[in-house]
């Protein structure tokens, strides 16, 4: 593609800029997998404390990782293009190689992301399972609790008293 061809603005400074947002959205990525990892720690520490932090981290993370998203998608538009550009479209409209920094940026937010669905994959199945075991635990309980006072469970879980006896 001929320099006339291009956007005004495909200039070293765009694509340093570029290669920056897209630096400090795989940061970002990695510091929601670092979140990630603490919650699961704190889910299998049945710390319900540590387990709520996350929360909030991984909040204030996202909303962090939405301003850097609006950062990309206005020099997106700068580039002459549309909000959301894939990595294969952002080489399409470099006529096929992107300048070093931005490749290397570029991968670094694909790995980050990878890995990131990786640890939200983990993470669903673990709360999952945490879920399922309080769940069964207070079953367990309230059958325990049930045979003790002579009151009997009903089939909807809940317990009732039975005044037959």
């Amino acid at each position: 593609m001929s320099a006339l061809a291009r956007p005004i603005a495909h200039t070293e400074a765009t694509h340093a800029a570029l290669a920056d947002a897209l630096t400090r959205e795989a940061k970002l990525l990695d510091d929601l997998l670092t979140v990630m990892r603490r919650q699961r720690e704190s889910v299998a520490r049945d710390d319900l404390d540590g387990v709520d932090e996350s929360v909030y981290a991984t909040h204030r993370v996202l909303v962090t990782l939405g301003e850097a998203r609006r950062r990309r998608r206005t020099l997106n538009h700068l580039l002459g293009e549309g909000d959301d550009l894939s990595i294969q479209a952002l080489e399409d409209a470099m006529g096929g190689e992107l300048p070093t920094p931005l490749r290397e940026a570029a991968d670094l937010l694909t790995v980050g992301a990878r890995l990131l669905q990786h640890e939200v994959d983990i993470n669903r199945r673990v709360l999952r399972e945490a879920i399922a075991a309080g769940d069964r635990a207070a079953r367990s309980i309230a059958t325990a609790a049930a045979s003790l006072t002579g009151m009997r469970e009903p089939r909807t879980g809940g317990v009732l008293l039975d005044r037959r006896a």
